[in-house]
């Protein structure tokens, strides 16, 4: 029996077991960034498992190790997810879940607790098969719904301030390997006035009018964009989109004196970071530049421990080239467990990749169950097959990328 039909065989034997730890995580809420019940679950199932390190971090997030070589590999997967919005709306408990046609309906089933049973089923059957001889191979279970990146940021440069050589993310890629995203950049405009009483609005200088012409012109460029205005070969087309609004005045009978919008900028790799805020800048008329401004985001909300990291809500677009060893050691595996030839791909919306590779550099692809664009609906979803398939391509990873001459 050769080496990949034995770690099949284990995967399967342990079937009811992954699924089980799977629907187990999924029925403990995690929303706004609170992991400590989700990964008490995790770190007892790794400490089960035999890892050689399981605690968390600073800021919350759950860390498992298994071994001590000089290659470090991290296999990500957040643990948190978005909200449920209207419990009316679902048909069933977002949490509890149900299983139909072999597919599980839950939140976070795709978004991303999905990949979790696999990366820790999968780093022990490593272990066990001699794979991680010369290799240190982390799980981290983190948060990253309410700021991209900001946890590998804190893995690197605060706890347990390790620089992997290489990043697994487990972010739905319908089980392909992807190898990056489009980033983004939040803003914050805000048009200043003049109060005035309803009554007699013409003495006051209405914020939101101001406004109105800058909305128009994020309209059409989005519009613009779409019908190919930098547009990446890979990543595809960038995007603007007004996400909120807010206003100040005295009163419903106020002219507002203050209006804020904010936007969502999708980035390409081909747009650099100053030449973005140029162009946003340069929709607001000349003779209203000294009465609109524009602003970048910071993130500096406390984790649920009361860690504070206060980063820039900039988030760098990144695109792994396809002969990369990584890459190839990626499609390597998929084609070694399951003969097949599966296109690289990347994602639509972005994920922790925004620091491991688009700020830090360090090497990074995707793989994990599910169709992102099941996440955040009431639909979310994950077929369970694909859940435990996920394991063997976990598992059998880090073997062919160390058998690689360049890494």
């Amino acid at each position: 029996m050769s080496e990949i039909d034995i770690l099949k065989k284990r995967v399967e034997e342990n079937r009811g077991n992954i699924i089980q730890f799977m629907r187990d995580i999924c029925a403990i809420p995690s929303m706004e960034g609170q992991l400590k019940e989700v990964g008490e679950r995790i770190g007892a199932e790794m400490t089960r498992l035999g890892f050689d390190e399981v605690r968390f971090d600073k800021m919350g997030n759950i860390l498992g190790r298994i071994g001590s070589g000089k290659r470090v590999i991290v296999f990500d997967s957040h643990i948190d997810t978005v909200g449920v919005g209207d419990p009316a709306e679902w048909d069933w408990d977002p949490f509890k879940g149900k299983v139909e046609d072999g597919i599980l309906f839950a939140r976070g089933a795709c978004d991303e607790k999905g990949s979790t049973p696999g990366m820790v089923y999968g780093l022990t059957f490593a272990k066990e098969l001699g794979w991680l001889k010369d290799t240190t191979a982390y799980y981290f279970g983190n948060m990253e719904e309410w700021c991209d990146g900001i946890a590998p940021n804190t893995f690197v440069e605060v706890d347990p301030k390790v620089r992997p050589d290489f990043v697994v993310i487990g972010e739905p890629t319908k089980m392909q390997v992807y190898r990056g995203h489009k980033g983004r950049i939040e803003l914050k405009i805000t048009a200043s006035g003049r109060s005035a009483h309803a009554a007699t609005h013409y003495l006051g200088d209405n914020a939101v009018y101001k406004m109105m012409a800058v909305i128009t012109q994020i309209r059409e460029l989005d519009r613009r964009m779409r019908f190919g205005m930098g547009k990446h070969p890979i990543q595809g087309h960038p995007s603007v989109a007004v996400t909120n609004v807010e206003v100040r005045t005295a009163s419903l009978n106020a002219v507002p004196d203050q209006f804020t919008i904010y936007i969502d900028r999708r980035i390409t790799s081909n747009e650099p970071h100053d030449d973005v805020i140029a162009q946003i800048k340069g929709l607001i008329p000349d003779y209203l530049q000294d009465e609109i401004h524009v602003e970048e985001l910071f993130y500096d909300e406390p984790s649920y421990t009361g860690f504070v990291f206060p980063v820039s809500k900039y988030y760098p677009a990144w695109l792994l080239d396809s002969e990369h060893p990584l890459a190839q050691a990626g499609q390597e595996t998929v084609k070694a467990l399951w003969g097949e030839d599966r296109p690289l791909g990347t994602w639509d919306f972005s994920t922790n990749g925004t620091y491991w590779a688009g700020k830090a550099g360090i090497p990074s692809i995707g793989f994990g169950p599910g169709d992102e664009n099941y996440a955040h609906t009431i639909l979310e979803q994950v077929p369970l097959d694909d859940v435990v398939k996920a394991t063997e391509f976990y598992a059998l990873l880090p073997k062919i990328l160390g058998e690689k001459k360049e890494v």
